[in-house]
């Protein structure tokens, strides 16, 4: 309590409590009540864990939801998963652009996704939000990812893409060459 109170105070400064605490001795009496509060703390959440079934069903779904993304980056990931690159600036380009690759290939997922619920909606099927909420975007059979690519630059722009786009203007100023590009 006292040091919460001396920090505000200016009576200790952070880089001296930061010494305080990364020097773990147990006669350091300020980390053996960091330790104490600590197990008090790990203590109330695994109580609050043990009692909240809602609790447990929103991490665990939440956890879920992470590593399918991790497993679907991991297939996606050219070269294997481990990065060979001992320089820090390459690891990180190999990480972004792994990211960046899983974006796209969401965003394209997402598109096919919703372009089959408006034909399933068009042809007389109810589907509930809920339904709507057991959809992934982490679909990989479709995906050839060693294959050949062919881009259509004058393919037109999909219409939910449109749809999205004219909301989208209506609410922000969408710069010159999107419109134009949009119309060629």
């Amino acid at each position: 309590m006292q040091v919460a109170l001396s920090i505000p105070a200016g009576k200790i400064s952070s880089a001296a409590l930061l010494r305080k605490l990364g020097h773990e001795s147990r006669q350091n009496k300020l980390c053996q009540a960091a330790h104490e509060l600590g197990s008090a703390v790990r203590t109330l959440f695994l109580l609050n864990w043990i009692s909240n079934g809602a609790m447990r069903q929103g991490v665990t779904a939440t956890t879920n939801k992470v590593e399918c993304y991790h497993g679907f980056t991991k297939w996606l990931s050219f070269g294997g998963e481990v990065i060979a690159e001992n320089d820090p600036d390459e690891q990180q380009k190999h990480v972004r652009y792994n990211d960046l690759l899983a974006s796209a290939v969401i965003l394209q997922n997402a598109i096919d996704m919703t372009r089959i619920v408006e034909e399933l909606k068009r042809e007389g099927w109810k589907i509930s939000d809920q339904d709507l909420g057991c959809f992934s975007p982490y679909l990989t059979p479709g995906i050839n990812r060693f294959g050949e690519y062919r881009l259509d630059l004058h393919r037109p722009v999909e219409a939910c893409i449109q749809e999205a786009m004219a909301r989208w203007r209506g609410r922000r100023r969408v710069p010159q060459e999107w419109s134009t590009a949009q119309e060629a």
